[in-house]
């Protein structure tokens, strides 16, 4: 792996390591020689991508929830292949996406995507126990699913069986019935809007009553779409593929257009193999030192 930006201090005028993503998280890995120079080590990869200290539990005045993305995309656009994201994945984006999911307290995901996907609970990673229990997590983070008619297997792992209990994001008009079998399979229901659907806008704070604040979303692009509508995706971390895919697959975004694009700006960029791991925040959610 190495660091394209930003840029490393050259060995000869090597400076104290200071984090190019601000005060409060972590600080850049060493560049690595070669073309893409070995893999980090999975601490260097959770330094490199930790949350904003604004995040924590223990922050002054409480802690801010932050919502950031992880996706991959083809070089022609295509957020998956044959309706998954694997075949556009590769060792390093895997190591990149376990490390995401070890410092999160909740991964919010579609309801569609974890059919397509076939999600489980997120399971227990003893690489990264110690730092869990230092950062007042649980032992693996919590599945947040958003889902509007709650079509929903619940007789799943991802309910029946998880370390963390799953959370099921709903509006408070979903159907009874089913809110009361996601209930008896031992999810968390949460009403996040006044109908059947969920409001994008209330998803943070609401996972945040629920002592969730370091936020992943894996997508599937309408729910991306929604969380950048709505103007609370703080941080996309989207990998970039060498692959070409054709066909006429969805985005890493699916929706209505917004009156005027987005402004984000990149934090960093890392090479392994061709793959492009790009690291952007949105504009106006800088975290506090």
């Amino acid at each position: 792996m190495r660091r394209l930006f930003p840029q490393p201090t050259p060995p000869e005028v090597a400076a104290p390591s200071v984090s190019p993503a601000g005060p409060g998280e972590g600080a850049a890995p060493s560049v690595r020689p070669g073309p893409s120079g070995p893999p980090w080590p999975l601490e260097e990869l959770a330094d490199a991508y930790a949350y904003p200290a604004s995040a924590a539990p223990d922050a002054p005045g409480g802690p801010t929830p932050w919502l950031r993305g992880n996706m991959v995309s083809s070089l022609d656009g295509a957020a998956h292949h044959g309706g998954r994201s694997q075949p556009l994945s590769s060792d390093a984006d895997m190591r990149v996406f376990g490390v995401l999911r070890a410092l999160a307290d909740a991964v919010v995901v579609g309801a569609e995507t974890v059919r397509q996907e076939g999600y489980r609970p997120a399971r227990a990673r003893a690489a990264f126990a110690a730092r869990r229990r230092a950062a007042g997590q649980g032992p693996a983070p919590a599945i947040a699913v958003v889902s509007a008619g709650l079509d929903l297997d619940f007789s799943l792992p991802l309910f029946t069986e998880p370390l963390v209990p799953t959370l099921v994001l709903t509006g408070a008009a979903a159907p009874a019935d089913r809110q009361a079998a996601a209930r008896a399979a031992g999810a968390v229901v949460v009403h996040a809007g006044e109908g059947t659907g969920v409001d994008p806008a209330r998803v943070p704070g609401l996972l945040a009553e629920h002592g969730h604040t370091r936020l992943l979303t894996e997508g599937g692009p309408r729910l991306l779409g929604q969380f950048a509508a709505a103007g609370v995706l703080d941080e996309l971390c989207l990998t970039l593929s060498p692959r070409i895919t054709v066909g006429n697959a969805s985005r890493i975004t699916d929706g209505p257009g917004l009156a005027a694009p987005a402004e984000y700006a990149l934090v960093s960029l890392v090479e392994e193999d061709g793959f492009l791991f790009t690291r952007y925040r949105r504009a106006g959610a800088v975290p506090p030192g």
